[in-house]
């Protein structure tokens, strides 16, 4: 049997150590500051490389001010030198930071080594800034009502028809909502009318709140419900109401009535990037006819919103879509009509609106960004705003400036796709690269208060759907008239709902909220956009998924350090991953056995089997690709039997 102790996972260093204190203590693995605390770098260094001086390159990004810093040595711990350095009344943003060293043999620098917190040394004098940490000062009280729940990401029109809303004229009804497929288009990026609506709306999310309450969602979030004239409504034609073909204005105030009374909060998909060619702001086709829009004339009051290089057929557009003109957003007429006084945000925040997600956040101001959580806030101060960012949001660069999404004025927490890569690598080809990354990297950078509400999906509107990405053939050349048609084998689909199982127990035991996409719990499968947004499967859901998705929302639910506990990876290999989230007595942890062998866990006294299939006495068996979470005394140690 081999031990292992519920501490951090940790390498043994024959290299060096990087960590950070804050107010004098250690701090772990974070990386993430709040204004107000001194920080302290720690350096522990093999006496065996003979290090006479250590210092410090410290460059604060917004100032643009360098300086340079002597580290103190403090004492010689097991072998290791320990340095360090203190850096009080440090201002919000990034700081960038290097080491060099002196020695008997000459100057060195630090780099970082395979760990996350590893260094190693190498002769001469270095470039740049190879490390970083982030000081924050958020403005705005955390929205408490997010931690430990799970959102439920709703695509309206595929959901479940609840009532008979009105089709418009141009539009297509598809009545198979059982086998029916969405207009395609003949390659990826081909023009495609997108005007074929299965009838989901409103009033169906309404009737199906039940079923929702048994997944432990506390959180709706809904693709967007503006006036469009497509079914996925990213071509918003006007932002002060509702569509009628889901329902309109009085079938969102019911379900916003309806969902609240059942605890559940709701978020809007926030669109404020580009409007339809086809709105009322634009009117490119003339269809509004109470309005003139910039397209019609260069006196119409919204001509200023748009960027035209050659009136009116040549105007910047998002991706250079020509359906979908792109907002100036930092013009003030514009702004002011979002974030001003009964502007867009306004108009919604005071119906009942929990929050905003914002549709291609980097394309963006941080100025705007800034304004629309103020005006959020104003409404409701525990509102919550997330981003679309597919990258480490803490470092993320858009258009040649460093974001300042998490520096306190922006947002409440990101969509997390590295962690979606991350287990897709893991679970579908053992690798560990990308996860160890998100687990690392992509955690320890975020703030914690923006680490415990972060939007962890495993799939959305646009990626393919992840039971196909588990286990699923890949895409390849594959043309869209085969993609639409092309379904899993009996095998694949066997594969991919034991490998699903996994993804999920992980995702909702991960610090963050675990985000579903509609249809996932119940085996709906596809490829990327159209096919990823097929009907929910209501004749034919997949039960063991279901059951799944239901016991651990329970597991959620009953179980407070899901909300904020600290989180601490203790293996990870491509046959293992165990992590524990901390309590105030217990540690939660959870083990997942990704090899197709069975795996055997000897517990310690007072242990409990919070989730998973089998216990004997002290020793838990886990079959292969499966999982099980444990509420285990801290301090206590673990065996795993040897193969």
């Amino acid at each position: 049997m081999k031990e292992l102790r519920l501490e951090p996972l940790r390498v043994l260093y024959a290299r060096g150590r990087l960590s950070f204190r804050r107010n004098g203590k250690d701090c772990g693995l974070n990386r993430a500051f709040s204004l107000g605390d001194t920080v302290s770098l720690c350096l522990y260094l093999p006496r065996q490389w003979g290090v006479k001086e250590v210092s410090l390159s410290l460059f604060y990004e917004i100032s643009g001010v360098a300086e340079e810093r002597i580290f103190r040595w403090e004492v010689l711990s097991d072998g290791f030198d320990v340095y360090s350095v203190t850096l009080p009344d440090l201002s919000a943003g990034i700081y960038r930071f290097g080491f060099s060293v002196k020695s008997a043999v000459g100057s060195a620098y630090l780099r970082r080594g395979s760990a996350f917190n590893e260094l190693c040394a190498e002769q001469g004098a270095g470039e740049g800034y190879p490390f970083r940490f982030l000081v924050s000062e958020f403005l705005y009280d955390a929205p408490e009502w997010i931690y430990g729940g799970i959102i439920y990401h709703i695509f309206v029109d595929r959901f479940y028809r609840g009532g008979n809303a009105p089709l418009r004229e141009g539009t297509i009804r598809n009545e198979d909502w059982e086998n029916g497929i969405p207009q395609y288009p003949e390659y990826p990026g081909a023009p495609l009318a997108n005007n074929m609506f299965f009838g989901g709306d409103l009033d169906g999310i309404i009737k199906k709140l039940d079923y929702l309450s048994t997944l432990g969602v506390s959180v709706l979030y809904l693709s967007p419900i503006f006036e469009a004239a497509s079914n996925h409504k990213y071509d918003t034609g006007d932002y002060m109401k509702v569509d009628s073909m889901f329902g309109g204005d009085e079938a969102f105030m019911r379900l916003l009535s309806a969902a609240h009374e059942k605890g559940i909060r709701v978020i809007l998909d926030g669109v404020f990037n580009h409007t339809g060619a086809d709105s009322q702001y634009f009117n490119r086709y003339g269809h509004y006819k109470d309005s003139v829009g910039a397209y019609q004339s260069k006196e119409s009051p919204y001509y200023s919103w748009y960027d035209f290089r050659e009136f009116p057929n040549r105007y910047t557009a998002w991706w250079d879509i020509e359906i979908l003109p792109r907002l100036m957003t930092d013009n003030e007429e514009c702004q002011s009509f979002f974030v001003g006084e009964n502007g867009v945000v306004d108009r919604w925040m005071k119906r009942g609106v929990d929050g905003f997600r914002l549709d291609v956040v980097d394309e963006l101001s941080d100025t705007f960004v800034s304004r629309i959580k103020s005006r959020m806030n104003t409404v409701i101060p525990s509102s919550v705003l997330y981003g679309e960012v597919w990258e480490d949001a803490s470092d993320k660069v858009a258009y040649g400036s460093r974001r300042a999404y998490y520096d306190g004025k922006e947002l409440d927490g990101v969509m997390n796709y590295p962690l979606r890569r991350g287990l897709i690598s893991y679970l579908r080809y053992g690798e560990i690269g990308a996860l160890l990354y998100a687990l690392t990297d992509v955690m320890y950078y975020a703030p914690k208060r923006i680490r415990d509400a972060q939007m962890n999906l495993l799939g959305t509107h646009d990626t393919e759907r992840i039971l196909t990405a588990l286990a699923g053939d890949l895409r390849g050349d594959t043309r869209n008239a085969e993609l639409a048609v092309k379904r899993m084998t009996e095998e694949q689909r066997e594969k991919g709902i034991s490998l699903l199982s996994l993804a999920y127990l992980i995702l909702a035991t991960l610090p963050g909220i675990p985000t579903v996409f509609y249809g996932d719990e119940a085996g709906l499968e596809g490829y990327g956009d159209p096919f990823n947004r097929l009907p929910f499967p209501w004749h034919k859901v997949e039960d063991r998924l279901l059951s799944v998705y239901q016991a651990i929302g329970k597991l959620r639910r009953r179980n407070a350090a899901y909300k904020k506990g600290d989180f601490r990876l203790l293996l990870l290999n491509r046959e293992q991953l165990i992590f524990a989230r901390d309590g105030d007595k217990h540690a939660l942890v959870t083990v997942i056995n990704r090899s197709e062998n069975s795996l055997s866990l000897r517990l310690p006294k007072g242990s409990i089997l919070l989730y998973g299939e089998k216990r004997c006495g002290n020793t838990l068996l886990l079959r292969g690709l499966s999982g099980a979470v444990l509420r285990i005394p801290k301090g206590s140690i673990f065996s795993i039997a040897d193969k």
